[in-house]
């Protein structure tokens, strides 16, 4: 498995592009600006895109998705809570970063439990809501690593004072899907460098 990590936007969101090189399939999680620069890096690699899937409905993840979805052809996914979002300028708040259609609507729903394939690579989607109602993360338990959206971060969590948050709901979703996985789990935040579970259970202040 290959993980490019493209920092776009103005928020610098990590979009990840996640690919099984031995089948050259790829999905592209959280495209969140710069679709000229996800596509880029898509087309030099020779990647055939799958499924692209937001962690969440806010604007800083969602930006590029009707470019990389027309683009390649590959079904948007997202979880049934915020799926909303992705087409309401208010809900995701797009409107104040100028745009009022970054997205095309979602035709997939992932829930607790949904299975996302790249090639021979297997993600286990996790619920976890808090930061907004329907967030989501990735868990490939054979790769040891878990796209945790705006969850989870190296030192922090997520902000919960966006209409849906609930810093009760967040704390609960770290705690029962995330710090259950193994210490040596690698989190690739949506925000912000890499971590890992066993570091963030020891050390993150605000789950301490």
């Amino acid at each position: 498995m290959r993980i490019e990590t493209l920092p776009v936007g103005d928020l610098q969101t990590n979009c990840y592009i996640v690919a099984d090189e031995k089948t050259g399939e790829a999905i592209v999680i959280d495209p969140g600006g710069d679709a000229d620069h996800i596509l880029e890096t898509i087309r030099r690699h020779d990647w055939v895109v799958k499924m692209v899937v937001n962690t969440h409905g806010h604007f800083d993840h969602i930006m590029a998705n009707k470019e990389v979805v027309e683009s390649t052809g590959a079904p948007l996914a997202v979880h049934p809570d915020d799926a909303a979002m992705l087409t309401n300028p208010l809900r995701s708040f797009s409107i104040l970063a100028g745009r009022l259609s970054p997205s095309v609507a979602a035709t997939v729903e992932l829930v607790e439990g949904s299975v996302v394939r790249v090639g021979a690579v297997e993600f286990t989607v996790l619920h976890t809501p808090g930061h907004s109602p329907g967030g989501i993360s990735l868990y490939c338990a054979e790769e040891k690593v878990v796209f945790s959206g705006d969850a989870l971060f190296q030192m922090g969590i997520g902000r919960t004072d966006f209409p849906g948050g609930s810093m009760a709901v967040l704390v609960k979703s770290i705690r029962e899907r995330l710090f259950t996985l193994p210490d040596d789990t690698v989190v690739y935040s949506g925000h912000g460098p890499q971590t890992t579970i066993g570091y963030e259970k020891a050390n993150n202040p605000w789950l301490s």
